[in-house]
């Protein structure tokens, strides 16, 4: 399912986050993507291996592996750390499918089940540079505040529209989710929301105890570790 999560980061760390970029040498998008991905991939991107590439990562990932929204929804087992891309000058990203298996720093193989992109720049800052996904729902053009993040299955078609005015800044990375398929983990986020609300409203109880109970269980069923 996709989820729009706000606020993963204030606007002072935005703040932050863009001034290191902006000061960044960045490299071509080409770098990190396969040979059909690259027919349509035109941007840059921060060098991995940078310093501040590496800086920022780790600042990024502390900030959305403590969001609630996030650990509910993508119930991640391991998370690639966050890269960083720039669009402007008509740069754009066209129609694709993340690829299914990526390198974890330790060279570990994981399987690519959430992607995510955390916004950097406000909406009204640049034109055009809407991520769109498409999934069985139909197609959503997603642009959101700096500092919100969107995830979404990885096996969704999706593209960057180009960037006519301003300049887009952004990082992007992926997740794979202890449950592999999408409509279960969409039925268990359902599910630990639902048992949020009633713990706010009624407390705990032999209900919300019982349905705790049962989110567990599937959890147990389900997951892959």
């Amino acid at each position: 399912m996709m989820l729009h999560i706000p606020g993963v980061l204030t606007p002072d760390e935005v703040l932050a986050i863009q001034q290191r970029l902006q000061q960044a040498d960045w490299g071509d998008g080409l770098a990190t993507v396969g040979a059909l991905g690259a027919t349509v991939k035109h941007n840059r991107q921060l060098p991995q291996q940078a310093p501040v590439a590496q800086e920022l990562a780790q600042y990024v990932s502390q900030a959305v592996r403590k969001h609630p929204l996030f650990v509910s929804n993508a119930l991640p087992l391991h998370v690639l750390p966050p890269l960083f891309n720039r669009y402007e000058g008509g740069e754009n990203y066209g129609l694709h499918v993340d690829g299914a298996i990526r390198q974890l720093p330790n060279g570990q193989s994981m399987r690519t089940d959430v992607s995510c992109t955390l916004f950097l720049c406000e909406p009204d800052t640049y034109e055009g540079g809407e991520l769109v996904v498409v999934d069985t729902y139909g197609t959503h053009e997603v642009k959101l505040p700096a500092g919100d993040m969107v995830v979404y299955p990885s096996t969704s078609l999706h593209q960057v529209l180009p960037v006519t005015q301003g300049v887009r800044l952004a990082s992007f990375f992926w997740v794979q989710s202890l449950v592999q398929d999408d409509q279960r983990r969409a039925m268990l986020f359902e599910l630990d929301q639902t048992i949020q609300r009633l713990l706010a409203q009624l407390g705990s109880t032999t209900e919300t105890v019982a349905l705790t109970s049962h989110y567990h269980n599937l959890i147990r069923q389900w997951a892959q570790t």
